[in-house]
């Protein structure tokens, strides 16, 4: 038996809402379209040309606060490598349900909004739920910056984020903060390099002193910090001295640092020769495992899993990072079908298995939580 969420994936799955550009408007409208058939009341907000995110409510009767469920419908790029399966016909063979944001996070979102609809008394005679849906995550959260600037934020009591787990309950994540270095030199004759100076040879200096530098101390539960440079540029043509570089880092940090000291202490040792610019700065999600709600999740997560559940982090950033603190650091798990070792995958998949695990799942987080 086919999951019931499968027809609303495969609809979110057929729209492009690669990232750059994001172009997530037509899929968002779609979706809202969708939420205010069955009850939701939707509003919807643009933050760029064909970028928009959307904040859907079932409000509930009772007191207390609602449940938040949040998810991203832009996706990475499709990558160099030609894939066997349409990224947008949302393909089925076996247990896979193929397109681009199928496991990364489109299946999760459609999951999470049928539960909600299933449930749909059970949640207005509750405290009722909320989405938050956003545009622009895979680039650093752009969509849930503008939504909090937005100052429409409900009050909520716990949040769910459907990122890709293969619905292992997960309490936190790294943090990043991408920084972009740069070098500045006097372009001069190719033929005459003594009359310049060399922003190339002034980053590869640099390169050589960051590759071994250490961003922090170990956390006890998401271990070493990581470095990477993940892009580099610089020159106009080969007959001539290059006066510019700049090359871009990628730092996932751990709740036990700060991302100030680590841009102070990185600038302090590549000194006045290199410009650091922050370009995205995400700080670390981490729940504690004795929380009530947390540990009612794990109870109806257990299940799934033959040995017992453990705290696991990710190394990926999400919109918890900035939703958390605008909300008022309610408690949060990170729990969706997609297989997180798809995620970015040239044929990325998720398991319609996993995806029918969702469901009950997320039927069950909502039955508890209103009751």
């Amino acid at each position: 038996m086919r999951p019931k969420s499968l027809e609303l994936a495969q609809q979110l799955l057929g729209f492009n809402t690669i990232n750059p550009p994001g172009n997530e408007t037509d899929c968002m409208q779609f979706f809202a379209a969708w939420l205010a058939a069955h009850g939701f009341d939707v509003s919807l907000s643009h933050f760029g040309e064909g970028r928009t995110n959307l904040i859907a409510q079932l409000p509930g009767r009772a007191a207390g606060k609602p449940l938040a469920f949040t998810g991203h419908l832009d996706t990475v790029p499709l990558g160099n490598q030609p894939w066997q399966q349409d990224p947008f016909g949302s393909d089925i063979v076996g247990d896979r349900l193929y397109g681009r944001g199928a496991s990364d996070m489109k299946a999760a979102i459609a999951a999470f909004a049928l539960a909600c609809v299933q449930h749909h008394a059970l949640i207005t005679a509750g405290r009722g739920v909320v989405l938050m849906i956003t545009g622009g995550e895979e680039t650093g959260c752009d969509g849930a910056q503008a939504m909090i600037a937005a100052g429409k934020l409900p009050d909520v009591g716990a949040l769910i984020v459907g990122e890709p787990t293969a619905n292992y309950p997960v309490i936190g994540h790294k943090g990043a903060l991408w920084l972009r270095c740069e070098t500045r030199g006097k372009t001069a004759h190719g033929a005459m390099p003594e009359l310049g100076i060399n922003a190339i040879y002034l980053a590869a200096d640099a390169l050589g002193k960051i590759r071994h530098f250490s961003p922090g101390a170990p956390h006890p539960l998401m271990k070493q910090p990581t470095l990477n440079v993940g892009r580099i540029e610089g020159g106009l043509n080969i007959n001539s001295v290059p006066d510019r570089t700049a090359f871009d880092v990628d730092i996932r940090s751990a709740p036990n640092l700060q991302h100030a000291t680590i841009r102070q202490q990185l600038s302090a040792l590549l000194g006045e020769e290199v410009t650091l610019t922050t370009l995205v700065d995400l700080p670390a999600v981490l729940s504690s495992e004795a929380n009530q709600w947390i540990q009612s999740v794990y109870q109806h997560c257990q299940p799934l899993f033959d040995q017992p559940l453990e705290a696991k982090v990710v190394p990926y950033f999400t919109d918890a990072s900035l939703l958390l603190p605008a909300l008022g650091n309610p408690p949060c798990i990170i729990l969706g079908p997609g297989e997180p070792t798809m995620a970015h995958q040239t044929d990325e998949y998720c398991l319609l298995s996993r995806l029918a695990e969702a469901e009950a799942l997320y039927a069950q987080l909502i039955e508890d939580y209103q009751e």
